[in-house]
């Protein structure tokens, strides 16, 4: 049985590659980017053709890239080793704020004091050897378990110099937690200043940008100006089905013709309905009272019966 053909066919498959040009391959983001031109004949006769055959190249293209890195044997198999990616990504996160300059800072930019590292190893010329400045065994404890110490002529009898050595390192380290609460504490307050002076800019500009007539509508926009977010009228359309205006006129009508509440009468002796009889009276009597109200009522009348005699 001849099978030169099948083998050829085989061959052929594994040892595809990519017939177009201009392509850019970054291996280590493993992106391909075609800058060739679209071909409209062949993009408007089959658009899912064009699409599966412009992929195919670009896969083809990368997987010929990886096969060509250099390889390295694990456990799991040969490995690839990617280079470094080329493509510039865009950022993920914003950048951090930096922070507010510290009270030592400020001081030192205003003397020009340049600020240096310290090293964490010192000399020791008792051990002949380079210590830690810190920490267990430091140089800053040296005083606390020295075995012989001077101790001042005016002492008390029960004064203890590596003690008192404890109690100034204690006292130095709480004065650096007290500066350094404070230098938080100011930086909080300096971004809360900033937060609330941005937030009154924002609200002033809020309220010129709605002082037209058009309330900024026809205004001209500012540069990365951001919409403003309020709260929009909503208006029913002026075409509506005969069911949603049936709907609202039997809804109004249910208001007009519900029954009256029963009147509550107030302290001042009007009630609680729409209209007070107690003022009503007072503004038909110009404020002389019901009394006057009824006798000028009843004098008109008798005038009346006067003339008609």
């Amino acid at each position: 049985m001849d099978v030169s053909g099948i083998l050829q066919e085989q061959a052929e498959k594994r040892n595809v590659t990519s017939s177009k040009q201009n392509l850019e391959i970054d291996v280590g983001c493993l992106a391909v980017t075609d800058s060739n031109p679209v071909d409209e004949n062949d993009y408007s006769a089959n658009l899912e053709d064009y699409l599966q055959s412009t992929a195919r190249e670009g896969v083809q293209a990368l997987i010929t890239s990886l096969l060509s890195l250099p390889k390295q044997q694990t456990p799991d198999g040969p490995l690839s080793l990617l280079p470094a990616p080329t493509t510039q990504l865009p950022r993920q996160k914003p950048l951090p704020k930096p922070k507010p300059p510290t009270k030592w800072e400020k001081f030192a930019a205003a003397k020009g004091i340049q600020k240096t590292r310290r090293e964490k190893k010192v000399w020791d010329e008792e051990k002949q050897d380079w210590v830690d400045r810190w920490g267990w065994k430091g140089k800053n404890k040296e005083k606390e378990e020295q075995w012989l110490s001077e101790v001042p002529a005016n002492a008390d009898v029960d004064h203890n110099p590596s003690q008192v050595a404890r109690a100034e390192r204690k006292k130095l380290i709480a004065k650096n937690e007290r500066q350094r609460k404070g230098n938080e504490a100011r930086a909080q307050a300096n971004t809360s200043e900033q937060d609330k002076r941005k937030n009154e800019i924002e609200k002033t500009l809020a309220s010129t940008r709605i002082s037209t007539a058009s309330m900024g509508k026809f205004d001209k926009k500012l540069e990365g100006e951001k919409k403003l977010r309020g709260i929009k009228r909503k208006f029913d359309p002026t075409e509506r089905s005969v069911e949603s205006e049936k709907k609202s006129a039997l809804a109004l009508i249910s208001k007009i013709d519900g029954q009256p509440k029963k009147a509550k009468i107030s302290p001042e002796g009007g009630t609680g309905d729409a209209l007070n009889v107690r003022k009503a009276v007072r503004f038909a009597s110009k404020g002389k009272g019901g009394v006057a109200l009824a006798q000028g009522q009843t004098g008109k009348r008798q005038k009346g019966s006067k003339r008609s005699k």
